[in-house]
């Protein structure tokens, strides 16, 4: 043996790279897995429903609301205007109109800026104060006060000037 290879020295395993390189993986995913607990636990999770089956029982009421609109033959043209909202109903089964029709107009993503707006029968059109909307795409509801039927519809202001809603039929 030659003396060259009796006299090297080898360094202690902590100053070597590959050691820590193996030891950062999982110290690494235990401290993501600490954030992500702390995230769970801290914040809200809104998206969660308590009771299953009351929401199934509202969504198939909700879908008959609609048929009943269809069936009823219901048609609604709607204008916004700058300070007013004007809704023509009609049906195509003679079926009565009520007084009044309920027009929830609703932002998809500011609910602070929804509006419920009650409209009465004047002059064979059902016509209501309204307060200004900002630009873009609104979604409409019309529905009696009973809440026997429904028709949505969309809207994007300024550009629409009539708004034609007809129920959807399943």
């Amino acid at each position: 043996m030659s003396s060259a290879n009796m006299h090297k020295t080898v360094e202690p395993w902590y100053r070597q790279g590959w050691p820590w390189f193996l030891i950062a993986i999982p110290a690494i995913a235990v401290v993501a897995g600490m954030i992500t607990l702390w995230l769970a636990v801290s914040t809200w999770d809104g998206l969660v429903v308590d009771d299953y089956y009351q929401e199934g029982k509202a969504i198939e009421k909700t879908i008959a609301r609609s048929q009943r609109a269809a069936e009823l033959g219901l048609m609604a043209d709607v204008r916004l205007r700058a300070e007013e909202v004007t809704l023509d109903l009609s049906s195509a089964a003679n079926a009565p109109l009520p007084p009044t029709v309920v027009l929830t107009i609703s932002h998809p993503t500011r609910g602070g800026m929804d509006q419920v707006v009650v409209l009465k029968r004047r002059d064979g059109v059902f016509v209501a104060p309204l307060a200004p909307l900002s630009a873009g795409r609104w979604l409409l509801q019309v529905e009696d006060e009973s809440r026997g039927w429904r028709m949505n519809g969309s809207a994007n202001v300024p550009a629409d000037a009539v708004i034609r809603i007809v129920p959807a039929k399943s």
